[in-house]
């Protein structure tokens, strides 16, 4: 097949969901980020941590929105972000004055380890990236970074994923642990 006829694609598009998809699916992103909002808002940013991060407004849209997805199931959710996080603390810390090497450095790892684990999340890009270029108040958390906010916030989340996603009857989460 010649590689620009690649390009034109030639699947079908996915049919429009209905309106009970769409609440639940509203529903459970609104609850997620506001559970996760609350607690660093709250509780967590007066002690000088961190509980929300930008990663979160895409792991929603799968966790609420594609749930069918296999990007979008616990394991993909949870150890995608855990391991991310990891990769973005350790080239932030490997590289701290070169931020243009650490960047593409931890997202591109951190999508090779995803894959080797079978955890591939693409918000996970987003945690490694935000390790390096998140700034002092990120850079300061260290390793915590890997469990709070990353690991703890996609854990609320997906608790919220549980309750919220099986409301609608036909709608079932997860496809698989």
């Amino acid at each position: 097949m010649n590689y620009f006829a690649k390009m034109k694609g030639g699947g079908k598009c996915p049919p429009p969901v209905g309106a009970g998809y769409i609440a639940c699916s509203w529903l459970g992103a609104l609850l997620g980020i506001a559970a996760v909002a609350a607690l660093h808002h709250g509780w967590l940013a007066p002690r000088g941590l961190v509980m929300i991060i930008g990663s979160f407004g895409a792991s929603a849209v799968l966790i609420y929105g594609a749930i069918n997805s296999p990007l979008a199931q616990p394991r993909n959710l949870v150890g995608g972000h855990l391991i991310s996080a990891l990769v973005g603390v350790a080239c932030q810390q490997l590289l701290p004055e070169q931020p243009g090497l650490a960047a593409p450095l931890a997202v591109a790892t951190a999508i090779a380890l995803m894959q080797l684990t079978g955890t591939l999340h693409p918000p996970g890009g987003a945690t490694a990236l935000i390790a390096v270029i998140g700034g002092e108040e990120i850079h300061a958390l260290g390793f915590l970074y890997a469990l709070v906010p990353a690991t703890s916030g996609a854990l609320i989340m997906l608790l919220v994923a549980l309750l919220v996603n099986n409301l609608v009857p036909g709608r079932k989460y997860p496809e698989y642990w």
